[in-house]
């Protein structure tokens, strides 16, 4: 695992360049993010060729995690997990959903970026509260980064090895120029970064240069075998195909989870792929997915595609099931006001949407079913997460609600999940390894409207 001791010290681009180097050395490398998140991975696969998986101890359980740790690893290839936030950050008071309680879980050596910046000595004692501060996991090296200069990486890396009893495996020099720009949701998608290629490549030529590789790949070598882990079960075989399922995937929908796609066609399902900005129609399907992304950054494209905008709205009322969550809810939606300007939409949903300048809602989110629909059964309770600066600020009539929200915000602050008919919008993003009926109830009712428009 590469771990920090807070966000933004740099470990994912620790972790891009360390994976760059493997990959050029010709060694395969499985990645995995730790916690809920979309644009991180993206830059994995660009590395590595690879799917990156999410590991979250809140949505997926450790058995969650342990197993699909297991299923996306193999003998012949690294693994690679990179943490979220800082190492011990969580919502549990005893760790056990931070990066430090992952790592304990999957019993993995930790490799921790530590920023060097306004430090010198001070550096061992951050260090060493990261390895004191239970759960206790196995920090076995430190990388420096941002350093101003020798001086400074003497004193500090002096410090950390006799005060911690661990060694600094490199020191990255500060550089101005190697950064992944962000915007209100994070880091920008490799899509919207020109230079996402050169980013990478200057990653793993800093990292080569600054760091030794040969003590960093050692420690993919100290991690312990699992003692007594339970048996994983097979993944279940692929049902035959009965149904077409359309999925909205561009830089405006982007925000899938590899398992949520293929636990659809684990289902039976086949995936179709939609471009929401220059497609103009919809193939023939039986049910549509518009997840999440940045709906707002194309506006423009999004509102000026009128006739996909009108054969989606005809979809969702002749029946078609509609799953929609975030960036979906929104498209779904009457209009947008974003920028001081107003866009058309889908006009499915009866809401005007607005954008604040702080988060609406950010974080976990734990809901609570309040009826039985097609999508969720009655008093069923799901963990899933949010992060959005939307709301509807209008409402053109009353709309049924799925949810109660336990925590979190959801649309209106106490209720989430619209159904209408057959879809369902929310500004909750599911995981289908903490949700595993989903896929399974999507597949079905898009079997029964299937075989409801051949009567």
């Amino acid at each position: 695992m590469i771990s920090a001791a807070h966000k933004s010290s740099g470990k994912t681009l620790v972790s891009l360049g360390i994976m760059r180097y493997f990959v050029q050395q010709g060694i395969g490398v499985n990645s995995f993010k730790k916690g809920p998140d979309y644009i991180d991975p993206m830059w994995h696969r660009l590395v590595t060729g690879r799917q990156c998986r999410n590991l979250d101890p809140f949505l997926m359980g450790s058995k969650g995690c342990i197993e699909s740790f297991i299923r996306h690893s193999d003998e012949n290839s690294y693994s690679l997990i990179e943490g979220n936030h800082g190492f011990h950050d969580g919502m549990d008071i005893e760790g056990s959903d931070s990066s430090a309680g992952l790592a304990n879980l999957l019993q993995t050596p930790v490799l921790l970026v530590l920023d060097s910046r306004k430090l010198n000595r001070g550096a061992a004692a951050i260090v060493k509260g990261m390895q004191a501060m239970p759960p206790e996991a196995p920090i076995a090296g430190v990388v420096l980064n941002q350093v101003q200069g020798t001086r400074q990486e003497e004193k500090q890396k002096n410090a950390i090895e006799r005060f911690c009893d661990i060694p600094v495996l490199g020191a990255l020099p500060a550089d101005r120029n190697l950064v992944i720009s962000e915007r209100h949701l994070g880091l920008k998608t490799v899509a919207e970064t020109a230079d996402a290629e050169e980013i990478i490549s200057i990653a793993g030529k800093m990292v080569a240069e600054s760091c030794d590789l040969g003590a960093i790949r050692a420690l993919f070598h100290q991690a312990s075998l699992f003692e007594n882990a339970e048996e994983i079960p097979e993944r279940v075989k692929k049902k035959s195909v009965s149904v077409t399922i359309g999925v909205f995937r561009d830089p405006a929908f982007c925000f899938y989870y590899p398992d949520n796609l293929e636990a659809l066609e684990d289902n039976g399902a086949e995936l179709v792929f939609i471009n929401a900005l220059t497609d103009g129609s919809l193939p023939p399907l039986d049910g549509l997915y518009l997840g999440g992304g940045f709906p707002e950054s194309f506006f423009e494209e999004l509102s000026g595609n009128r006739s996909l905008l009108q054969e989606v709205k005809e979809a969702a009322l002749s029946g078609v099931p509609v799953y929609a969550e975030c960036g979906g809810l929104i498209y779904l939606s009457k209009c947008a006001h974003y920028n001081e300007k107003s866009y058309v939409l889908a006009d499915v949903l009866p809401f005007e949407i607005g954008f604040r300048q702080k988060p609406v809602g950010h974080g976990y989110l734990e809901l609570k079913s309040l009826c039985g629909s097609p999508w969720f059964a009655s008093d069923e309770r799901i963990r899933t997460h949010e992060f959005h600066y939307s709301k509807p600020v209008r409402s053109g009539s009353e709309v049924v609600y799925q949810f109660e929200v336990v925590r979190g915000h959801g649309v209106t602050g106490g209720n989430d999940g619209i159904v209408s008919g057959n879809v369902f919008a929310s500004f909750a993003h599911l995981h289908a390894a903490a949700n595993p009926d989903w896929a399974r109830k999507f597949v079905a009712l898009a079997q029964e409207h299937k075989a409801g428009s051949r009567v």
